[in-house]
């Protein structure tokens, strides 16, 4: 494997590691490794990822922090919220371990894109069942750019939070409107790819970005972000207004639709008076 700097990097290392762990278990049929390693996209801050389908009977016997742990001490472990088991190993490295059957290779049929080549990903595959599996799916997933529904699909959402982060941030709900700014901006980093037709990375819209979009977009999103008080809330959801207002014709002109304009008109013109009430003007 190659990183950037062109020095080995301790995940490399724990990569080797796993590759070995799995190529010793033979309650192990398959494993891959997916994410920024396989992509080879990866730099020191970069997690590793992988999933491993055992047969039943080894899943059974298998508790996920001593499988980790044998490959390499980790400082913490745990299940996140998508049944992941998340082990951090020295340096704040964290590893994502799926650990699942061989009844779930199937499964891996329904991924909208497998991320990397298949050659990158495949560790182990005894049976034979997983890598034609992996070359059914696209390396990379193509949003339907074409289809009139994507204005639906990611515009309207931001509308929704935008307005409803409005709302929270007039009646004094300051963390709940931030909440509610999160949801709207990840909409507009997927308005932004659909205007400049940079598409890369679309299921997780904000990596790369920095590279990916104009430096003046970029500026654009950042000033759409704020602490959680009332200041800069109000300052975050006039740009994020802006921006949308920017963005959105260019998406919808493509579909012959129209922006909705009056939307954006009354929900400015009721940040101007907040703005102005709070002597935020100028």
């Amino acid at each position: 494997m190659e990183c950037f700097s062109g020095r080995v990097l301790f995940q490399e290392e724990l990569i080797e590691r796993v590759r070995e762990a799995c190529a010793a278990d033979d309650g192990l049929d398959a494993a891959l490794m997916y994410g920024s390693f396989a992509a080879g996209e990866a730099d020191e801050h970069s997690d590793i990822e992988f999933w491993l389908f055992f047969t039943p009977r080894r899943r059974a016997e298998i508790d996920p922090r001593s499988w980790c742990a044998a490959v390499a001490p980790i400082t913490y472990g745990l299940l996140n919220e998508f049944g992941t088991y998340v082990a951090f190993f020295p340096g704040l490295v964290r590893g994502e371990f799926h650990f699942a059957t061989v009844d779930e290779i199937a499964g891996v049929a329904g991924w909208p894109a497998r991320g990397a080549a298949v050659e990158r990903m495949v560790v182990v595959d005894r049976s034979g069942a997983l890598a034609p599996v992996l070359r059914g799916l696209p390396e990379r997933y193509v949003p339907p750019v074409d289809s009139p529904g994507i204005i639906a699909e990611y515009c309207d959402p931001f509308a929704n939070w935008l307005v409803l982060a409005h709302h929270l941030a007039a009646r004094g709900e300051d963390l709940r409107a931030w909440d509610a700014l999160g949801h709207a901006q990840r909409h507009l980093l997927w308005m932004a790819r659909l205007a400049e037709e940079s598409t890369a990375h679309w299921l997780t819209p904000s990596r790369g970005a920095e590279r990916e979009l104009s430096a003046g977009t970029v500026a654009e999103l950042g000033a759409a972000t704020s602490p959680a008080s009332p200041r800069e809330l109000i300052g975050a959801l006039r740009a994020a207004s802006a921006l949308g207002r920017r963005l959105w014709p260019v998406i919808a002109g493509r579909h012959g639709r129209d922006a909705p304009t009056s939307l954006f008109a009354e929900l400015d013109a009721a940040l101007d008076r907040r703005a102005a009430g709070q002597g935020l003007v100028g």
